[in-house]
């Protein structure tokens, strides 16, 4: 099973640089979006993550920008949940341009789990190998 969540969003006058278009750093930005977007779909929000005594900090980060965005541009932030055995979360990303169906930026993220004095997790939570088994991930 794929577990993947869209959601759209619009460009807006402050991410935007000089050139008028949406300026790189924001990408990632919309990364975080898509994120968010898919916790509160399946229930892996960060609140949910917190409520468990684990945190989930980003340990790596990948954009490939294709296309420019600018003002006023509707937008399409594809997150997909990628499956691993490791004691970590990875998602890939794909924004498109709504108008024309264009892809703009694609990329990947990975998080990993520590504890709440900031030691590393070497397996997964018990919470997280319950969410995957109810999503059929594992």
């Amino acid at each position: 099973m794929t577990l993947t969540d869209r959601k759209e969003i619009t460009v807006r006058f402050s991410e935007v640089d000089s050139m008028k278009i949406v300026w790189h750093g924001n990408y990632l930005k919309y990364f975080e979006d898509g994120r968010e977007s898919f916790g509160l779909k399946f229930s892996l929000g960060y609140l949910d993550v917190y409520r468990h005594n684990v945190m989930i900090p980003i340990v790596k980060v990948n954009c490939d920008y294709k296309k420019p965005l600018v003002y006023g541009d509707d937008l399409i932030i594809e997150t997909k949940y990628i499956p691993t055995e490791a004691a970590k979360i990875v998602f890939e990303y794909t924004i498109t341009r709504k108008k024309d169906g264009e892809i703009v930026a694609i990329g990947s993220s990975i998080q990993v789990f520590l504890t709440p004095d900031g030691e590393l997790l070497l397996t997964s939570p018990e919470f997280y190998t319950g969410w995957k088994r109810k999503w059929g991930v594992e």
